[in-house]
């Protein structure tokens, strides 16, 4: 099954209404493959999500980047995954590494999130990945199964889940998994869905690359078999985001 290559591009904390708008302009007037070829997804802070929506090319799709566990109510400072339905919002990153680490949330709190998230028609980049503490003894396997696992177990339906491994020693530290090691990682997290959901999940579930993706290393990565695109940090406010998407190129040849 020929899985559609989807680049998403995680703007973090960051830009100014004038900065969007920038930003925004670059990607309307980029040339780039067909949305039939490839799904190009952007995820502006919370303040700018109708902006972006309301300026951005109708091919390109608006990612939240995250929401609440459940429904809304008395969560101050949280936003539900009714307000991003009810705003035309349809995609939303949960469990980025930087939540995990800085805000403590559990495989068991992401896993719920993505549950609550997908329930209410809301299609989720679902973040796993290890730190360079839990790589170097060898545990990188272990780690990403735990955290996929946890989402599996409350996810009935794979197909509105893309999953986004990001090994947290290549988020912006401008380390980045070598093709091989992506490769291999993305290959066994495909064997751990076949064995643990099924070869038909296994087989359509996108799994993308994130860690220091530019524009000088993505069509190496999206050479690899098993990586169906990238969630792209800093490179997604720069021009060399265009180029990172025309990387889906490289799946033809």
């Amino acid at each position: 099954m020929a899985r559609k290559f989807f680049v998403g591009g995680n703007w973090k904390c960051n830009g100014t209404a004038e900065e969007v708008k920038k930003i925004v302009t670059t990607l309307n007037e980029a040339e780039v493959p067909s949305e039939d070829v490839v799904e190009v997804v952007v995820s502006p802070p919370f303040v700018f999500l109708t902006l972006v929506k309301s300026l951005l090319r109708s091919d390109f799709h608006v990612a939240a980047q995250n929401c609440w566990v459940r429904k809304g109510g008395a969560f101050t400072g949280e936003i539900s995954a009714e307000m991003l339905v009810n705003l035309g919002i349809p995609w939303v990153i949960i469990g980025h590494s930087e939540r995990r680490a800085l805000l403590n949330e559990s495989n068991e709190f992401v896993g719920d999130k993505v549950a609550y998230a997908v329930s209410q028609g809301v299609k989720v980049i679902a973040c796993i990945g290890e730190t360079l503490e839990q790589r170097e003894p060898g545990s990188t396997m272990a780690v990403v199964a735990a955290q996929a696992k946890a989402i599996a177990e409350k996810v009935t339906n794979w197909e509105n889940v893309v999953l986004a491994y990001e090994p947290v020693w290549a988020i912006g530290t401008g380390k980045v998994a070598t093709p091989a090691q992506a490769q291999e990682v993305h290959c066994e997290l495909r064997k751990w869905l076949n064995d643990n959901l099924n070869s038909e999940v296994a087989a359509s579930t996108r799994i993308i690359y994130g860690g220091s993706v530019n524009g000088a290393n993505c069509n190496e990565l999206a050479a690899q078999p098993d990586v169906d695109g990238f969630l792209v940090g800093g490179a997604s406010l720069k021009p060399e985001f265009v180029h990172i998407i025309k990387a889906t190129t490289v799946k033809k040849n």
